[in-house]
């Protein structure tokens, strides 16, 4: 028996040390990119690509300053400079500026201009020819700096905005980490007041971490796989290997403390703790399956980083910690601070004593218990109504980033748009628009009527370049063509700037307009189709799939949970208090997020000057997923106590405060580096982050006091036996093995 559990053990442990080094690696093939499934925006991209055949399907812009207007000849030959090498860079598809087009829409305010570049990467996602971007803009900076001295050459674009957030959240993780560690090493001291049994579950959540981006590594070259698994693997890895692993220390040590020798306690320990792990890792693995329910790369992303780290966690846990204490033995103890109390027999009792105390308070005043602690939740859970997941208003993006910064550059300029146009792609069911003047002047009064929208600062198109004459279509460069026309002609591309005043709200409202108006009203052709594309419908698209996919991912939550608690615990009562209590715990915590975040009550010290009028369609639905199964591991921890007690023949007036006794401390001090961890994501730069990790905070905190220290054992005691409702307490179930906190 034991030298199966220790090959095992070993098994485990050398796939993760095969697998630590492909976790270094693992960044670099995952994508800052968010691809909607089936959304109109992709479909969008997709006809640009295939039937367009554009150099610009994926583009950035070149913001240059500090060089003489460019319609000046000095200005010109600067220019040419900057535009010849681009064309020369691998990489790079098309290029055009006011040199192509001497179009007014290249003359920013203050001199300064742009340039178009398209970028085609035959080795991996465009995004990788952005550092050699930044090579030859520094070139053409070094070149011309001797005669121009101010001259200021810098990407920014969906492409450059998305690398730098990539950077961005590479930085929160390094910085979470930095805090994190020393913080949770602290805290895990204080719980066992012993560093070697401290290490011990500091080292699964580290293996937890490394493991699951290896394999995420592997996973990214057939799937499009989102940067915020990084993020998310750290911060959940961290969270839940130190939690598993701390139990099953606990336990052991309380075996050791009852003179069990090494061996036998760790088959002990791996028995009473091994199931509820299991049971815990269920309930945590359903949230993040429901999420690969919804056709958004960064959700699922999410889903499968969430499911990996649940899965090695209790992995290690169940395997490589057993085997580890067995070894370890009594010497569990070693660099035991001198103010912690030796491990005996009478150690349980006398650590859980105030515990138990408290219990028997909740016992005797169950309802009192619930009116004083369940008000405020309720109050909490209230503000949930005003939630608003619309695009977050104000400048959330990286101040430190060059893109970011060039984009501010763009927007002094009144050129914004150029990065947040309406890629709109209008199609004739019978006539050419390219070979006939019915189909031209269709194209043409549809630009006219998009310029005239007052949210509209400059619409482009192929009659717009033609200047509305399309005999002049021939002489356009073939560039040009590709890019506004299909090869068929039958199709267009219409790009409509917002004007800079314009809110990526009020962009997304546009879109859903247009969309809803329909190509037959605004052509006035019958069979007529409009397809709406760029960054403000990727946003619209966003937000309707996750409002559409929302109801069906906490149904398939709840009802998963539901049944895993049920074949858990043999128990109806327990799983409706369990999915009740969890539901009042998300709740409240999304309160606590709208009062901070949203309304900006107290979210100047999270960075967040002025609240954000809403929150990211994302975070609602990632953070349900994820506080729902977080949550569920307190209610097992604790429930699986309370009926190991009963079942040992205690009364239930006397099994709840000792359940509390056996797992309020263990609860704590996990929750405690729960909220530690992710707490310290609330203070990088990633606002999408910085909202999840504070959501989850809140919604440890919340349950890992008010929730599950008093609503539910007073919950417990008012249902009395009817808790263990049909098979709880059956003989069928009295054995060793029964789940164990």
């Amino acid at each position: 028996m034991h030298v199966r559990r220790f090959w095992l053990a070993g098994v485990v442990l050398a796939a993760a040390l095969a697998l630590l080094p492909f976790s270094f690696h693992a960044e670099r093939r995952l994508e800052t990119a968010t691809r909607v499934e089936a959304s109109q925006a992709e479909t969008v991209r997709q006809e640009l690509a295939d039937r367009f055949r554009s150099p610009f399907v994926d583009q950035v812009v070149l913001v240059v300053q500090g060089l003489p207007p460019v319609d000046s000849v000095e200005g010109g030959q600067a220019l040419e400079t900057i535009v010849s090498g681009l064309k020369d860079q691998p990489g790079v598809s098309g290029v055009v500026s006011y040199l192509d087009l001497r179009d007014s829409i290249f003359l920013g305010r203050g001199a300064g201009t742009f340039v178009l570049v398209g970028l085609a990467s035959s080795d991996g996602p465009v995004e990788s020819l952005v550092p050699k971007l930044h090579q030859l803009a520094t070139s053409f900076e070094n070149q011309l700096r001797s005669r121009y001295p101010a001259v200021k050459i810098e990407l920014t674009g969906e492409i450059p905005l998305n690398f730098d957030i990539r950077k961005a959240s590479a930085d929160d993780v390094n910085r979470g980490e930095s805090l994190v560690i020393p913080a949770t090493l602290v805290l895990l001291l204080l719980a066992f007041g012993s560093f070697i049994a401290a290490l011990i579950p500091l080292a699964v959540g580290q293996l937890a971490i490394a493991t699951t981006l290896a394999i995420t590594g592997f996973l990214a070259q057939r799937w499009h796989l989102s940067i915020l698994v990084q993020n998310l693997a750290t911060m959940l890895g961290l969270g839940l290997g130190i939690d598993y692993a701390l139990l099953m220390v606990s336990r052991f040590r309380e075996a050791i403390s009852a003179g069990h020798e090494g061996p036998a306690a760790s088959v002990i320990a791996a028995r009473q703790a091994g199931r509820t792990l299991l049971i815990s890792a269920a309930t945590v693995a359903i949230g993040f399956l429901a999420l690969l329910t919804v056709p958004i790369s960064e959700i699922r992303s999410i889903g499968i980083a969430g499911c990996l780290v649940a899965g090695m966690s209790v992995l290690l846990a169940n395997t490589l910690v057993p085997a580890v204490l067995a070894l370890l033995g009594t010497r569990i103890d070693l660099g035991r601070l001198p103010f912690t109390p030796k491990m005996d027999e009478h150690r349980a009792a006398r650590s859980g004593k105030r515990w138990r105390q408290w219990g028997r308070v909740i016992v005797a005043h169950p309802w009192l218990a619930l009116f004083l602690a369940g008000t405020p939740l309720l109050l909490l859970a209230w503000q949930v109504r005003r939630m608003d997941t619309s695009l977050p208003r104000g400048d959330w993006l990286p101040k430190t980033a060059e893109s970011v910064h060039a984009l501010h550059v763009l927007e002094q300029m009144d050129r914004r748009g150029v990065v947040e146009s309406l890629r709109i792609i209008v199609e004739l069911p019978t006539d050419s628009i390219a070979q006939t003047d019915a189909g031209w002047n269709v194209l043409d009064r549809l630009s006219k009527r998009f310029a005239s929208d007052p949210r509209c600062a400059r619409v482009i198109s192929i009659t717009t370049i033609a200047e509305s004459n399309r005999s002049s279509l021939s002489n356009l460069p073939r560039e040009t063509r590709r890019s506004f026309l299909s090869s068929d002609g039958r199709a267009a591309l219409i790009e409509v700037l917002p004007a800079t005043s314009l809110s990526l709200r009020d962009q997304v409202y546009w879109v859903r307009e247009l969309r809803k108006t329909g190509a037959p009203a605004l052509t006035e052709v019958s069979g007529a189709t409009l397809l709406v594309g760029g960054i403000p419908a990727l946003n619209a698209d966003y937000e309707t799939i996750v409002r559409e996919h929302f109801p069906s991912v906490m149904g398939l939550v709840v009802g998963g949970t539901l049944i895993a608690l049920l074949c858990g615990f043999r128990s109806i009562f327990v799983a409706v208090k369990a999915i009740a209590l969890n539901l009042l715990s998300v709740a409240a915590s999304f309160g606590a997020m709208v009062l901070v975040f949203q309304n900006g009550y107290g979210s100047r010290f999270l960075g967040v000057p002025d609240g954000t009028g809403s929150v990211f369609p994302l975070v609602p639905i990632v953070a349900f997923a994820i506080v729902f199964g977080l949550s569920m591991d307190y209610e097992v921890f604790l429930v699986a106590r309370v009926l190991e007690a009963r079942r040992s023949g205690l009364s239930e007036l006397d099994a709840i405060p000792e359940g509390m006794a056996r797992t309020a401390g263990l609860i704590t001090s996990a929750a405690a580096i729960m909220i530690v961890v992710f707490a310290a994501f609330t203070f990088g730069d990633f606002l999408v982050v910085k909202m999840i990790g504070f959501t989850l905070a809140v919604a440890v905190l919340i349950d890992a006091t008010l929730v599950r220290i008093v609503v539910g054992p007073a919950l417990l005691r008012i249902a009395g036996d009817w808790n263990w409702w049909p098979g709880g307490l059956t003989a069928a179930h009295k054995e060793s093995v029964t789940p164990s906190g």
